[in-house]
């Protein structure tokens, strides 16, 4: 037994040094050589010679080389805006509803961004003066980019520039959406959770408040199951699916639905689709909430 545990190790010891003398090799030969570094690299993470999650983040960096801005950008129709006439109620609610932490502030239309609002910006603006604040004076500059722009290159101005959001132009000079810090590190370490993330394979989760957390991809079949609800569509296999049908347009975080005494809130969703609804039973619904017609409405 321990002759053979010795075998083990030492063939163990070989593979590693044989992938660590290829490795080494590739660097020595040619360097420009990127998918067999890569190669290497994946093949190191699943052997366990380095952490798979180091590996994925360095297959991420490689990968930001190859993309450009339009690849990963918000586009212009889903960006989340102020409009430079909202009265400040109006705005503080939209701040609220929508959860971001900067937005652009447009005039007429979103070709015309007067800047940029940060939300921490404006509620010490809200704290410290006794009259209310005009939105003009709390903008910060823009910034504009290319939609042309290479990833890595953007990381780069992100971080020398020191600002996490920028205006993605087209080459007639019209705003065609915008990228975030955030869209560019997610490419390197996989999306950022927050609270309100749960596993891609757990359904529902309870919270504490006596809600559920309800994942998007949950089947109509399962949702009705669990929650005695009679939800149909022939269009839809999901409830996510039969949110979106329902409103006609991927719904945005903050927009709501109440059909059969049940609230659904979407507290996360991409420019794609819904992820994670936040499920609210009868016994919490308010009294003037309808009932079996469903309507959309946002969150106060």
């Amino acid at each position: 037994m321990k002759f053979q545990k010795m075998s083990e190790d030492r063939s163990s010891s070989e593979r590693t040094r044989s992938w660590w003398e290829r490795f080494t090799q590739s660097l020595r030969g040619n360097i420009e050589d990127q998918d067999t570094l890569l190669e290497l690299i994946r093949e190191a993470g699943e052997r366990q010679i380095i952490d798979a999650e180091a590996a994925r983040m360095i297959d991420g960096i490689f990968r930001i080389g190859d993309m450009t801005v339009r690849d990963v950008m918000i586009p212009r129709a889903q960006m989340e805006v102020i409009e430079m006439d909202m009265p400040l109620p109006a705005i503080i609610q939209r701040v609220v509803d929508v959860g971001h932490s900067r937005f652009p502030v447009v005039g007429g239309d979103r070709d015309d961004v007067r800047g940029i609002l940060l939300a921490k910006d404006l509620l010490r603006a809200c704290r410290q003066n006794a009259a209310p604040p005009q939105l003009g004076e709390l903008l910060r500059p823009a910034t504009f980019i290319p939609d042309s722009k290479h990833l890595d290159h953007l990381l780069y101005e992100f971080r020398t520039g020191r600002h996490h959001m920028a205006l993605v132009v087209d080459e007639y000079g019209g705003v065609a959406g915008l990228i975030t810090i955030e869209d560019v590190l997610e490419i390197i370490v996989g999306e950022i959770e927050d609270e309100y993330d749960i596993d891609e394979d757990v359904m529902v989760v309870p919270r504490e408040d006596g809600d559920f957390l309800v994942n998007a991809l949950i089947s109509l079949e399962d949702f009705n199951a669990k929650f005695s609800g009679h939800l149909a569509d022939e269009h839809a296999d999901t409830l996510g699916g039969w949110v979106t049908h329902r409103l006609g347009h991927v719904p945005r975080v903050g927009e709501a639905l109440a059909v059969e005494n049940l609230r659904l809130e979407v507290l996360r969703a991409d420019r794609k689709r819904v992820q994670i609804f936040r499920l609210t039973l009868p016994r919490l619904l308010p009294a003037d909430l309808p009932g079996i017609e469903a309507s959309a409405e946002r969150i106060p």
